[in-house]
């Protein structure tokens, strides 16, 4: 998306803010192994599993934790899956005209190296849609997709893809930074 000269400001401005925040997690994500990628540091994580079929896919669509229950510890896996087949790849699906077969959505690959090259082309498929809206389909409502997001615009879409990646890069940094540090 570097080279994509995008002349309307706010296009321009919410792709640039992706590209930052993008930059820092594929950062984030340089030499990440596969022992960290499923690194469980609490025995009730919820993650992608291999099945029977040793296809590994995710159990657990969306963590909840109860009144008197923590929030649920997620994988860096899991999180890898979260940002980028259940949000950016499902913005795509349901919030987009003319979408490609993106195949199975419960579906992950097994290994860390695997999982970032699935992330980055979720993220490539949700930004280049994005990119080619320009302003004026950014700010209209997106006339399609689950819940109430058919009277949503584009921008708020994009903002809310944009909080699901920090929220959950900044996560992973963390994951990272502990399991690092484990032992130690």
């Amino acid at each position: 998306m570097a080279d994509m000269i995008v002349t309307d400001p706010v296009t321009r401005d919410v792709l640039a803010t992706f590209e930052g925040v993008r930059s820092r997690l594929f950062g984030r994500l340089e030499g990440l192994t596969d022992a960290e990628y499923h690194w469980e540091p609490v025995s009730d994580c919820i993650s992608i599993r291999p099945g029977d079929d040793g296809v590994f896919r995710v159990a657990t669509l969306f963590p909840e934790s109860g009144p008197e229950e923590p929030d649920p510890v997620t994988t860096i896996a899991w999180r890898i899956w979260h940002i980028g087949n259940l949000c950016l790849r499902g913005y795509v699906i349901y919030c987009f005209e003319d979408v490609p077969e993106l195949g199975d959505r419960h579906e992950w690959p097994g290994t860390a190296k695997d999982g970032v090259q699935a992330l980055a082309e979720d993220w490539e498929h949700f930004i280049s849609r994005i990119a080619a809206l320009g302003d004026k389909r950014l700010l209209a409502p997106i006339g399609m997709g689950p819940g109430g997001w058919a009277d949503e615009t584009y921008l708020k879409l994009a903002l809310h893809a944009l909080k699901e990646v920090t929220h959950h890069g900044g996560e992973i940094g963390l994951l990272r930074d502990l399991y690092l540090r484990e032992g130690v």
